[in-house]
């Protein structure tokens, strides 16, 4: 993925000082070499000690940037965690969260933003492949899904309902993801798909601001 992590760029993070852009760029640098590593060879033929080699690094260093070796491959979204929390947080004035939820989300449609699914630069979908593919992976998402769902809840207000709230979206980010990735993986465009992809964000957007009732009429 060209050593970039999916979408950067909206709500960004602020400038951070020289240590930690040293420890983020020993971040990127580790995990770009385990990824490359496990594309080629497959996420559960390689070993951490391996990726350690590599990467020029003692395990024990290793395990201090990553606990865990699904970390490795999933540092590319670490991120996006608080990314719908930073997108509520620098809404507009008189825009309300869902709307700068749902128009961020647009946009990543229009940047053709790999978390948004709809990416069809062949290193995304291998690591797409890899991802989906690997149930260790799979599991370990979910806890970056929690945690993403933790953020937004917070900067929503903390109260039940907007714990409630931020599950809905976080669900809903995943599923209009994971809808867009399929389509691209049996054969579509990302080009050809977008239209369709804007579609099903709308009415998915709908359905979290009318419940799960349809609209009348």
């Amino acid at each position: 993925m060209n050593g970039e992590r999916p979408g950067t760029g909206a709500g960004a993070q602020p400038p951070v000082g020289l240590r930690e852009r040293k420890k983020l760029l020993t971040y990127r640098a580790v995990s770009d070499a385990a990824i490359a590593m496990f594309l080629e060879r497959g996420f559960d033929k390689v070993s951490v000690a391996e990726v350690a080699a590599a990467a020029d690094i003692s395990k024990p260093t290793l395990f201090r940037y990553f606990p865990t070796k699904e970390d490795l491959a999933l540092h590319r979204f670490a991120d996006h965690e608080d990314e719908s929390a930073r997108v509520v947080a620098a809404r507009e004035p008189g825009e309300s969260p869902l709307d700068a939820l749902h128009r961020h989300f647009l946009d990543g449609l229009e940047r053709r933003d790999p978390v948004t699914g709809l990416c069809d630069h062949p290193q995304v979908l291998a690591f797409h492949r890899m991802l989906y593919g690997t149930p260790s992976l799979v599991a370990r998402m979910y806890a970056y899904q929690g945690r993403s769902e933790a953020a937004l809840a917070q900067a929503l207000g903390e109260g039940l309902p907007q714990r409630l709230a931020a599950a809905q979206v976080v669900a809903v980010l995943r599923v209009l993801g994971l809808e867009n990735w399929r389509r691209i993986a049996e054969g579509g465009s990302a080009d050809a798909t977008y239209p369709t992809a804007v579609r099903a964000a709308d009415r998915a957007f709908d359905q979290l601001r009318t419940g799960l009732e349809p609209p009348a009429g």
